[in-house]
């Protein structure tokens, strides 16, 4: 509470247009400089996702050990080369990120809705992200790892 609050003298100045023009520019641009771009809200969803992707893979690389599978050798090894290529893009994504000033942070899990709070240049916002779309985005990041690994695998077998 300022001193002018509940002082009556003040409820009736006037403002020239201009110089509220000009306050709300000022505004406007100090609001906008902090404010993530539409590339770096699609990283800051990517970093979100890596994670989990990340976790989805261990998990089947453990299922994987115990399995009796003919070709689990290759599985596996498939599996490995797919999450070390998760891991670096996680860690390329987390350095570009941070030479962007922007942190991402765990917030809390709600009714299955994953919530993540972000600081981008001053400017704090909440992002959150519904479990289903998770999943449909690990899917779509899985099958982008895996048709990369076949593209790789292809160019291999043409060079012999």
């Amino acid at each position: 509470m300022t001193k002018l609050d509940g002082n009556e003298r003040w409820k009736g100045k006037m403002l020239l247009t201009e110089h509220q023009e000009q306050y709300d520019q000022r505004q406007v641009i100090k609001s906008a400089a902090g404010r993530p771009t539409s590339e770096e809200l699609d990283m800051i969803r990517d970093l979100v996702v890596l994670p989990h992707l990340i976790t989805m893979i261990q998990k089947s690389l453990e299922d994987m050990a115990f399995s009796k599978i003919t070709l689990k050798g290759v599985v596996i090894r498939c599996l490995e080369v797919i999450m070390f290529k998760i891991t670096d893009d996680y860690y390329v994504l987390k350095r570009e990120l941070k030479q962007r000033n922007i942190k991402v942070s765990d917030e809390e899990t709600n009714d299955g809705i994953l919530y993540y709070r972000y600081y981008c240049r001053g400017y704090e916002e909440k992002f959150g992200i519904v479990r289903e779309t998770l999943r449909s985005d690990v899917t779509l990041k899985l099958t982008k790892y895996t048709n990369d690994i076949g593209k790789l695998l292809k160019q291999v077998n043409k060079g012999k």
